[in-house]
């Protein structure tokens, strides 16, 4: 370790960065396509309230990661917790099973991104634009600290923009103050008299369960405000501010497009259909635009430049992430001590190195290798998600329960979350739900796929190899509530 090597990460990330990280954060591919899909298959309203159903529980889950994040700003963050609240070997399955989702979804979204510039420049070649992109988002994130922060204040600010006309322009046209005539709530009770389905509820609860998990990969992300803790200035105040943005973003950006999407869309619409597919031309967000008059040339383009800001900008939370959590696990003796260490600008390059270097295996493994491999690891890194938030839920049990057990007082936390216990609870029964049951249809479909059983349940398997593998070479044990730390250290 050279001497000017600082030994800790970083408070650079202000209370303006971290605000817009908040609400930016599960602002992505998942709106802008994935919703286009949920509405096909659930109907508008089946959609709507998968979404509030799962935003409910991010928002349960969000109010639990706050609490401990307030109170312990610590590198680490959630891994850190499962390893004092519960066990060490949870921890351990939390932080690597975490790590690979998003070094597998950095090589996602570079993939997405190359083929987002296609729209523009059809006869380019793509892993070119990946490897630009690659280089960027590492050049950002390999500055420092704070220019991770700045960009993706700004590629949040895009989108967080885009959203609000959307909304906006969605309501005008709604109510028939743009457009040649209103919309009104036809939508809402269409019939399909192929299929023999109808809105608002499409394919009764088994959809809308399918629709869960569409919803849950949509709001993953949002849980790096927890990991943003320990390079927040202030986060007492900072981190709080941030989690409470969750709920209006939810509500707002959220549920609204999908009332907006589903109220001037029809959902047999056959492009809608395929709005899940990657393609911009399939967006919902691009279709409404194009119903406006004089305005459909350009909304393509538009729509376009800004699904790729969204890509670029979960791109770089992604490497973020990654690489803290790589960082962490560096730290505390999971990960070689290589990645535990910090170079001159508080920046953990190792660990940024290494998780760069495993995204852009997997993005070259998906063009010259199979697909279907590819497409396993991207669905395994999206189901971990659901674990990660799991253990987060199970962490805030467990550490309220310490708190108490210890003698000290709620009125001595810095946040207090919201529901408890009713919310964590809540969290983990959704969460269980979703993981066991949202990948149901490949029990129903006409021949038995291993392919996609495999794809559909891997992580659960997966992640107890992680946990009971650690814990019989290590031998360790559930912590006891009164041992617990609550040290900063």
């Amino acid at each position: 370790m050279t001497s000017n090597e600082p030994h800790e990460l970083q408070r650079a990330i202000g209370s303006r960065q971290l605000t817009m990280i908040a609400i930016g954060g599960a602002i992505g591919t998942g709106l802008f396509f994935a919703s286009g899909g949920a509405i096909t298959r659930a109907g508008p309203g089946g959609a709507m309230v998968a979404y509030a159903v799962m935003g409910l529980a991010v928002y349960c889950m969000m109010q639990s990661l706050g609490e401990m994040a307030t109170q312990l700003p610590i590198r680490g963050s959630f891994e850190t917790y499962a390893e004092r609240f519960i066990d060490p070997s949870f921890g351990f399955a939390v932080g690597w099973n975490y790590w690979f989702s998003w070094a597998v979804t950095l090589a996602a979204e570079l993939v997405a991104g190359a083929l987002i510039v296609k729209f523009w420049f059809p006869h380019s070649n793509s892993t070119l634009w990946a490897m630009g992109f690659f280089s960027l988002l590492m050049g950002l994130n390999l500055l420092s600290v704070k220019a991770y922060a700045e960009a993706e204040y700004w590629f949040a600010s895009i989108k967080v923009v885009t959203v609000v006309i959307f909304l906006i322009v969605g309501a005008l046209m709604i109510t028939g103050m743009v457009g040649e005539h209103s919309a009104g709530l036809q939508n809402w009770t269409l019939s399909d008299p192929t299929t023999g389905t109808h809105a608002p509820f499409v394919g009764g609860w088994t959809s809308i369960l399918m629709v869960f998990l569409v919803a849950g990969f949509s709001f993953q992300g949002t849980e790096g405000v927890g990991l943003a803790a320990a390079e927040t200035a202030d986060p007492g105040k900072n981190v709080p501010k941030a989690i409470r943005t969750v709920f209006w973003r939810i509500l707002l950006f959220y549920i609204g497009s999908i009332f907006v999407v589903g109220t001037l869309i029809a959902y047999t619409n056959p492009d809608l259909m395929h709005g899940d597919e990657g393609h911009i031309a399939l967006s919902p967000f691009t279709m409404v635009f194009q119903h406006l008059p004089r305005f459909g040339y350009y909304a393509a383009n538009i729509m376009n430049a800004v699904i790729l800001s969204a890509v670029l900008s979960c791109g770089n939370s992604s490497m973020y992430v990654a690489s803290r959590m790589l960082y962490a696990m560096g730290h505390s003796g999971k990960a070689p001590r290589l990645f535990g260490h910090l170079n001159g600008r508080g920046v953990p390059a190792a660990a940024l190195l290494f998780t760069g270097l495993v995204s852009a295996m997997a993005f070259f493994a998906s063009l010259v290798g199979d697909q279907k491999i590819y497409q396993l690891f991207y669905n395994a890194s999206g189901l971990s998600g659901f674990l990660i938030w799991l253990g987060i839920a199970i962490c805030h049990l467990r550490f309220r329960k310490a708190w108490v057990a210890q003698g000290r007082s709620l009125d001595d936390l810095k946040f207090r979350s919201k529901f408890y216990p009713y919310g964590p609870w809540l969290a983990v029964v959704l969460f269980l739900v979703v993981l066991f049951g949202a990948n149901i249809s490949v029990f129903q479909a006409p021949e038995f796929s291993w392919f996609d059983f495999i794809t559909g349940y891997l992580m659960i398997p997966g992640f107890l190899i992680f946990y009971l593998g650690h814990k019989y070479w290590n031998k360790t044990r559930l912590v006891p509530l009164k041992e617990c730390n609550f040290n900063l250290e």
